[in-house]
């Protein structure tokens, strides 16, 4: 855990030292800077209360702005939620989202690590953590990181077995985000969660895993009978001598069948009797 602090605490050193290089003051607009701020100023108070509507901008709870002064953006970073306030001419602004974006990560034809050809979707929940890296360091944020999850998930896939795959979704889910989170962090984009939706494999894969599991339920169900027949045998042997051991036994059991025979719905039943009754009517 120690050296899991250390790491996080170096990112975010690492963030604020890439934003901090970023928001320099605005001196650094050199002296024509501070004269077209200066006539732009002067311009809003000429055009005053008109200019008002120009100047006053607003943002929603959920959205930052970050404001461009001459080209470079202004101290102080992301400005927002409510009201702002920009000059006209030398200060444009743009808008970023900070709620969580979704978005499904299309399927991925991989090949495994032991050979097998499966499709892999995914979905992918993100934010934009830092406003101003997300617009100064990277084109378009959420582009970039909808091909990178795609990339990361065949990376991530190619070093496991098919096995591995159908049962250790959370794990691969939590590898992807850790690799996501850390490719994602110059950008300013904070990976919340990946999910493995769904894994497709070919049919004659699917055919092959089912005759293999219905094999497999076969044999050990013969085992079980098998089973079954070696201890109803035992049970038997034991019963034999214990009848063997008294004759009555013999003919308590033979009457308790009779029963058994006759509360079924037939209608004939065979009274078989012993050859000792025939031999004096024989002779």
């Amino acid at each position: 855990m120690d050296r899991y602090d250390e790491e996080v605490a170096m990112k975010e050193s690492k963030r604020r030292e890439r934003q901090q290089a970023l928001e320099e003051p605005d001196s650094d607009i050199g002296a024509c800077g501070w004269l077209l701020v200066a006539c732009s100023i002067l311009l809003m108070l000429l055009t005053l209360p008109l200019s008002i509507w120009c100047c006053i901008k607003i943002v929603k709870e959920y959205e930052r702005a970050i404001i461009f002064r001459l080209g470079r953006i202004l101290r102080g970073g992301a400005k927002g939620p409510g009201l702002f306030f920009i000059l006209p001419c030398t200060d444009s602004f743009i808008n970023v989202d900070m709620r969580t974006i979704t978005f499904d990560i299309p399927p991925q034809e991989v090949l495994t690590k032991d050979s097998v050809t499966v499709s892999v979707d995914g979905v992918v929940y993100y934010r934009v953590q830092n406003a101003t890296l997300a617009v100064a360091n990277i084109t378009n944020a959420d582009a970039a990181t909808r091909l990178l999850a795609q990339t990361t998930l065949r990376n991530v896939l190619g070093t496991k077995n098919l096995a591995e795959i159908l049962s250790d979704r959370e794990e691969i889910a939590h590898s992807m985000q850790s690799t996501l989170d850390d490719a994602t962090d110059d950008w300013g984009i904070k990976v919340e969660r990946v999910e493995i939706k769904d894994v497709k494999l070919p049919l004659q894969l699917q055919r092959a895993m089912a005759a293999e599991a219905e094999a497999t339920r076969e044999a050990r169900a013969k085992v079980i009978a098998a089973e079954g027949e070696m201890n109803a045998s035992r049970a038997l042997k034991e019963a034999s001598l214990v009848i063997a051991e008294s004759p009555s036994a013999l003919q308590l059991r033979y009457l308790q069948t009779l029963n058994t025979i006759a509360a079924e719905k037939n209608s004939t039943i065979i009274f078989p009797l012993p050859l000792e009754m025939m031999q004096g009517f024989i002779k």
